[in-house]
């Protein structure tokens, strides 16, 4: 847990999405401090029942051109479009990364990305802003039963593993801009 703090522009960013209908989809933003590889929770959304046009409406709020990582289920097909989901979000304005988190090998565990997780909180490269209160609430309801982790109530959890899955493609906000250089038929040099 730490305060907000002012997110420098060259820090990369990068959006990280579970979609739901019964449970809720769920949200968060990350924005990593590469120089100390500490990566902070900035956002978080939730909400249930809903559909992608409202989704995307709230979730365009946290950056033009944000890049969202989002979970293989997103590959599945819309029930009333037949197109799938993770395209139907990239129609609403989001920049979807164009495969699902995955690591860098291609593997999606979910152990894997819950020990990472857990690696960076008990490193302090992990931290959460003090505000989001129904990520804290997500965290603390976390646990396991007979060694299996229990997917309920986890979905700002598995969002926050599908950023970490992904990190290799977060962006910085701010976009280098070159200099238009000045045309000119003089010839400097005189040649």
């Amino acid at each position: 847990m730490t305060e907000a703090i002012e997110i420098p522009a060259h820090w990369p960013v990068l959006g990280a999405l579970d979609f739901g209908w019964d449970h809720p989809t769920a949200a968060v933003k990350l924005a990593w401090d590469r120089d100390a590889d500490c990566l902070y929770v900035t956002h978080a959304y939730k909400a249930k029942q809903a559909t992608p046009i409202i989704h995307g409406a709230a979730l365009k709020a946290w950056g033009a051109g944000l890049p969202w990582a989002w979970p293989h289920d997103g590959l599945q097909h819309d029930k009333g479009s037949g197109r799938m989901l993770a395209e139907v979000y990239r129609e609403q304005g989001l920049a979807m990364l164009k495969e699902h988190a995955q690591f860098a090998d291609g593997s999606n565990g979910v152990e894997a990305g819950l020990m990472i997780l857990l690696e960076r909180m008990q490193t302090g490269r992990l931290k959460v802003f003090a505000h989001l209160n129904e990520w804290f609430s997500e965290f603390r309801l976390y646990h396991r039963k007979d060694g299996k982790v229990i997917k309920e109530y986890d979905d700002l959890m598995a969002a926050t593993r599908y950023g970490l899955m992904s990190l290799r493609f977060a962006a910085p906000a701010a976009r280098r801009i070159r200099p238009k250089l000045a045309r000119s038929d003089y010839d400097l040099f005189g040649d």
